[in-house]
């Protein structure tokens, strides 16, 4: 026989179950609608006007003119949207990954054990394979090596010193043309 504390338990939990479902139900049918949502025909329907939408449309439109010196064949076009709305090549990696990769490589001379150590072996020897596999950990590991010990201010002189001569090694083009922030 249920005492009082095992009814009100069992109430409690059943409670708990139908909260959780009821909020797991509301959740996908909410992203069903902002789905549906954005089906419509206008570019960038979802999005306001301002300038990211603008600068977005101008790149699509200039990479998608045969006309226009920046145009790309259908067949190579690739276009990723960070969740800050932000457009970039992401492949073989982010340019973010791009760049810790070079500064990696021009930091190597100040750290010899990189050379024998995980993940910077890796990038040190150009292992493309092994470097499309790492995880956040190694990613993480990565940056804090390369971006730690200096100010805001060299660090920002680091990065545009780097997007003057960069360049995507597959479209031959400085990373500042291959996309577009807000």
């Amino acid at each position: 026989m249920d005492t009082p504390d095992d009814a009100q338990d069992r109430i409690g939990r059943r409670f708990t179950l139908l909260a959780v479902t009821t909020a797991l139900a509301a959740t996908a049918i909410a992203e069903s609608v902002e789905a549906q949502a954005q089906t419509s025909v206008a570019p960038l329907a979802s999005w306001n006007d301002g300038s990211a939408k603008q600068a977005i449309l101008d790149f699509v439109r200039a990479t998608t003119d045969p006309a226009n010196k920046h145009f790309v064949a259908q067949e190579d076009r690739i276009a990723t949207f960070d969740q800050d709305g932000t457009l970039w090549v992401e492949h073989p990696l982010y340019s973010q990954a791009m760049f810790a990769r070079d500064r990696m490589n021009a930091l190597a001379s100040q750290h010899p054990e990189w050379k024998s150590q995980e993940p910077f072996q890796s990038v040190l020897a150009n292992d493309v394979a092994a470097v499309t596999q790492f995880s956040e950990r190694d990613w993480a590991e990565i940056v804090f090596a390369t971006h730690a010990g200096m100010s805001q201010a060299a660090f920002l002189g680091i990065v545009t010193q780097w997007q003057t001569r960069a360049k995507h090694a597959r479209f031959k083009r400085l990373y500042t043309e291959l996309f577009t922030s807000r």
